[in-house]
């Protein structure tokens, strides 16, 4: 009765079946994943931004990796802008997505080491091999006030395009920059939150998103649904496919016995009396 199972379609198909079960599963088990950690960094980056603001050096320190839970916290540095070691980093967009660059400033503190300090975005209005006109950072001693972020790297999606113009960069890295500044720079960069520019400043990088949690859970579930309509829909195929063959067999053999009658009626017309 079933058979038909042992045919080469019906077992591609049963193999393709049952490797799309765990398949589905795993798929399931990462969505759900991707949610944890998400869930997890919204907690991370509330905590951190709840935190009062504190001196940059009890955070970090040249040659210093900023480690994950000091991420976003706030913190407060004092000293001067050091325009000529100002770089702009390329393919950076605003809030509405569009391409430009940030603006990065190293903030030169009273022993000497410097801070990066990314003042905030600007458009690319001359492309992005261009140098852009970067509004001019505030003179004298300023006290500033940003979101501690760890140095970016290769590693971190972000691609490292070589034979850039001068004072462009793809990276906000502090160790490549201290080559550059030729004196020590604390680890990690700053987001300046404060103070405030005006408008013809470059346009703040804004906080980050802590509350949205994405569609990780719901794709999960529906993972997980797919693989356990796998075998139900495999049933539904044995089932109809049982009763299709069922009703051809019936059908060929009410054609055979139709025949069968009809040569016996013929063959009792054409014999006498």
């Amino acid at each position: 009765m079933y058979r038909f199972l042992l045919t080469r379609q019906w077992v591609i198909l049963t193999l393709v079946g049952l490797a799309l079960i765990p398949a589905m599963i795993k798929l399931g088990f990462w969505q759900l994943h991707r949610h944890e950690q998400r869930v997890a960094r919204n907690d991370l980056v509330a905590h951190s931004l709840a935190y009062a603001p504190v001196p940059v050096g009890t955070l970090s320190a040249p040659g210093r990796e900023v480690p994950q839970e000091n991420v976003w916290r706030r913190v407060t540095a004092t000293g001067t802008y050091d325009t000529k070691g100002e770089v702009v980093v390329r393919y950076r967009t605003d809030e509405s997505g569009k391409s430009g660059f940030m603006v990065i400033t190293p903030l030169v503190l009273d022993n000497g080491t410097a801070l990066l300090v990314n003042r905030g975005w600007i458009p690319a209005d001359g492309g992005q091999l261009t140098f852009p006109a970067v509004p001019a950072a505030p003179s004298g001693k300023v006290t500033v006030m940003g979101r501690l972020r760890a140095d970016e790297t290769p590693g971190s999606g972000i691609k490292d395009t070589k034979g850039l113009p001068p004072r462009m960069i793809m990276l906000i890295n502090s160790e490549r920059q201290a080559k550059e500044l030729h004196r020590p720079v604390i680890g990690g960069y700053v987001e300046l939150v404060s103070p405030a520019g005006d408008s013809g400043q470059p346009q703040p990088v804004p906080a980050p998103d802590h509350s949205s949690i994405g569609n990780h859970m719901a794709y999960a579930v529906q993972w997980w649904l797919f693989s356990a309509c796998v075998p139900v829909g495999w049933f539904i195929l044995v089932r109809r496919e049982r009763r299709d063959r069922a009703a051809d067999a019936a059908a060929a053999a009410a054609a055979a016995s139709a025949t069968a009658d009809g040569g016996e009626v013929a063959r009792t017309a054409a014999s006498p009396e």
